[in-house]
């Protein structure tokens, strides 16, 4: 190939990339000013406090209520139950992956983990009413299970491939010296492994947690099949709960357009937008310094 060709192909594909960056970052930033513009029609109509701080929100009311208080607090709970489950169960799988599998166990175990993350959030969701709402019911005396815990035990589920692919990651690339080290002093396994190998890795395993909470505050599907959909104040996790995204997913096919209903489900995605994206930047800053760290 002639030099100059391949000058021409280079600054062709270096324009091509270019763009494709540059519609990427158009494309986030269109969604943000959509959420934005119409987010401030609806403060034009309720007040952005009375907004976060509302105890009640049923917009078809004859006299409408937009307070988001209790959406807000279901998601929360529901997120915290998930990540009760899936903070143990995805840093325990990770470290046995990296630390004690043998590797024909690690090359089965870690693609199963990996393909949890394929598995449609529809059919986590039907398996979540036909078998664990069913089971919660039975074991703590309800008339059904749709409720906080059911969502939780899914959103765990589904948080899961995130927590441990990152944090086994980050628990494999902690250098072999630190464990020698240990070793070296007489520590066991176990020993290196809490007091040596996790201090280490904590900045990745930190990373990892945030992404699945990432992962878990914006899933729609998976919630809004099993919790119950109840828009009211959560007191436990036996309450049926409606969460930002399963109301985003309800009603804005059903609400009239250009209604302050209507902007008030953009109101709700742009706080939605805002806490995913403060997990999801906190996860981003614990993986830079995790890369610094090793860098060292």
């Amino acid at each position: 190939m002639k030099y100059k060709t391949r000058l021409s192909l280079d600054l062709c594909f270096k324009y091509i990339f270019k763009a494709t960056g540059l519609l990427v970052l158009a494309l986030l930033g269109g969604i943000l000013a959509m959420l934005i513009y119409n987010s401030f029609s609806f403060f034009m109509d309720v007040k952005p406090l009375d907004f976060i701080t509302g105890m009640e929100w049923n917009p078809t009311a004859n006299d409408p209520k937009y307070g988001m208080l209790p959406l807000i607090l279901s998601t929360t709970l529901v997120t915290f139950g998930a990540m009760l489950i899936a903070i143990p169960l995805g840093i325990g799988t990770a470290a046995f992956i990296a630390d004690y599998a043998s590797p024909r166990v690690k090359n089965i175990l870690k693609p199963t983990v990996e393909m949890l993350a394929a598995i449609p959030s529809v059919v986590i969701g039907f398996l979540g009413i036909v078998v664990v709402s069913p089971g919660i019911a039975n074991l703590a005396d309800l008339s059904n299970g749709l409720n906080a815990l059911n969502g939780a035990i899914l959103l765990a589920v589904m948080a899961l491939p995130t927590i441990i692919t990152v944090a086994e990651d980050a628990i494999h690339a902690v250098p072999k010296t630190y464990k020698e080290a240990s070793y070296g002093v007489g520590a066991t396994k176990w020993e290196t492994l809490i007091k040596v190998v996790i201090p280490a890795a904590a900045p990745g395993i930190i990373a990892a947690v945030m992404l699945g909470v990432g992962r878990a505050i914006g899933e729609t599907m998976t919630v809004l099949m099993a919790t119950g959909n109840a828009a009211l104040m959560p007191t436990g996790f036996f309450d049926s709960v409606k969460t930002m995204t399963a109301t985003i997913a309800i009603e804005m096919g059903e609400v009239p357009y250009q209604t302050t209903h209507y902007f008030a489900l953009y109101a709700i995605a742009t706080v939605l937008f805002i806490m995913t994206l403060a997990a999801n930047m906190l996860g981003e800053y614990f993986i830079n310094r995790f890369r610094k760290f090793h860098a060292v």
